[in-house]
């Protein structure tokens, strides 16, 4: 049984993964607009990872016979001043949830919560893929500098980008 206090910590992640997913969406709709087609692929998927993120918390609550509880989620912003701002955001955002993640962690070691504390490991490891990748995109596009050309050609290559949905996320 989850404890109330997990419950409630978990019942925030998940939204601050919707929230994730918000951001991601808002900004795949900024590329759109900018003519980055490629842009706006890679942060759609990245949108849907976060959606599948929540949908695991969301099954692991119900799973150990919590309440899921969904919040309001907040708006997020609709615009950057380019591309290397925008993922320079993005990278500040998953370091932000990889200390969300890590709180939980700490919770759940605190509250002497086992199974939670091994359910989270894959957050921590997917935490380290998601700062790297960011990080990745953000040190390309300071070598593309402002050069038309290194843009296209990474806005082709970032729309290239593909997941694979685990069993659970696909119907």
């Amino acid at each position: 049984m989850l404890n109330e206090t997990m419950g409630k910590a978990i019942n925030d992640q998940i939204n601050a993964e919707l929230y994730s997913a918000y951001l991601y969406y808002a900004m795949s709709a900024y590329f759109e607009e900018q003519g980055l087609a490629g842009f706006g692929h890679w942060m759609r998927l990245q949108a849907i990872e976060e959606m599948i993120h929540a949908q695991k918390f969301f099954a692991y609550v119900n799973e150990r016979g919590g309440r899921v509880v969904l919040a309001a989620i907040e708006a997020p912003p609709k615009q950057w001043d380019s591309a290397l701002v925008a993922f320079e955001a993005v990278y500040k955002h998953e370091v932000h949830v990889s200390s969300l993640i890590n709180k939980l962690v700490d919770l759940a070691q605190e509250e002497h919560d086992h199974a939670t504390y091994n359910f989270l490991q894959w957050f921590v490891g997917e935490q380290v893929e998601e700062e790297a990748s960011a990080s990745e995109v953000v040190q390309r596009l300071k070598l593309a500098g402002q050069t038309q050309g290194g843009l296209f050609m990474l806005d082709r290559e970032l729309g290239q980008r593909a997941i694979t949905l685990p069993p659970q996320a696909q119907m």
